[in-house]
């Protein structure tokens, strides 16, 4: 695999951080606004009220939608932050496993989330070259 090609799925990376961020967003905004979207199971529980927990899933999302315009700017430092925020993502994603009716929801974003780490783990002295020349 050439640091071409490598490149391109940095910004591949770039580009789904800035989905997820506007996922996360989204997230937040229907906790905020719609009260009973999200149900506490016998299976799950939420650590915050669901307005608390509304407003931390707005600003998470637009941090991971900036680190991503970053990343996709060729940033270097975006690239570690990406790697933490991402894993951090991962693990709030896990929150909706309680909820079996956000199962598929949480099988896609924790994809991406995979995705985003793959591109930005693997080869990325290859490509750091490609990015600055941009």
């Amino acid at each position: 695999m050439n640091s071409r090609s490598m490149a391109g799925w940095i910004g591949f990376a770039g580009i789904l951080m800035v989905l997820l961020g506007g996922l996360s967003v989204f997230q937040g905004l229907i906790a905020l606004l719609e009260d009973n979207y999200y149900v506490v199971t016998q299976s799950g529980y939420l650590l915050f009220d669901v307005t608390g927990w509304g407003w931390i899933m707005l600003i998470w999302g637009i941090i991971l939608a900036l680190v991503g315009l970053a990343l996709l700017n060729g940033a270097s430092w975006a690239r570690w932050t990406s790697i933490v925020l991402v894993g951090v993502n991962v693990f709030g994603q896990l929150g909706f496993l309680g909820n079996t009716n956000d199962t598929v929801w949480l099988l896609i974003t924790l994809t991406l989330n995979i995705i985003v780490l793959y591109a930005l783990i693997v080869r990325w002295h290859e490509s750091q070259r490609e990015l600055e020349a941009r």
